[in-house]
C-alpha cells in the first residue's frame, strides 16, 4: 500500500541522511509503533529490514523510501510526518545511532478528506 507525499524532512534531517548514505549506501526508513527504538523513525540499510505485507510507504525523502506500520498508518493516516535531526542518540539499530544526532518525528494533523 501507498500514501505517498505524507512525509518531508527538515534541512537537518537531510544533512544528517547525507552522512549516512555517503558512508552506508542507500537507506530506507521505517516508524512503528510502541515504546523505546520503535517510537523514533528507524534507519537502515536498503535490503536489510524486512518490510511486513501491511507497511505503508509514506513517501521519499532525500531519495530514501519511507515506510510505516500498518496499524501505526491507521492511527495516524491524516497526519503528515516531518522527519527532523535533534541532539542524542539514535535507535539500537538504526544508522543514526552512535552520531550524537538522531532523527525524530514530528508530525503535522491534515483534515481528512471529504467524503
Amino acid at each position: 500500500m501507498a500514501a505517498l507525499d505524507k512525509v518531508s524532512a527538515t534541512p537537518a534531517a537531510l544533512a544528517l541522511l547525507a552522512e549516512i548514505t555517503a558512508e552506508h549506501g542507500p537507506v530506507l526508513f521505517h516508524q512503528s509503533g510502541g515504546c523505546c527504538d520503535g517510537s523514533s523513525p528507524m534507519c537502515y540499510p536498503l535490503g536489510e529490514f524486512a518490510l511486513a505485507d501491511s507497511d505503508v510507504l509514506l513517501g521519499h525523502i532525500g531519495g530514501a523510501p519511507f515506510y510505516i506500520g500498518g496499524p501505526q498508518y491507521e492511527a495516524w493516516k491524516h497526519t503528515d510526518l516531518v522527519i527532523d535531526a535533534v541532539p542524542g542518540r539514535g535507535g539500537m539499530f538504526s544508522l543514526d545511532n552512535g552520531r550524537e544526532r538522531r532523527f525524530l518525528t514530528r508530525s503535522r494533523v491534515c483534515l481528512p478528506p471529504r467524503p
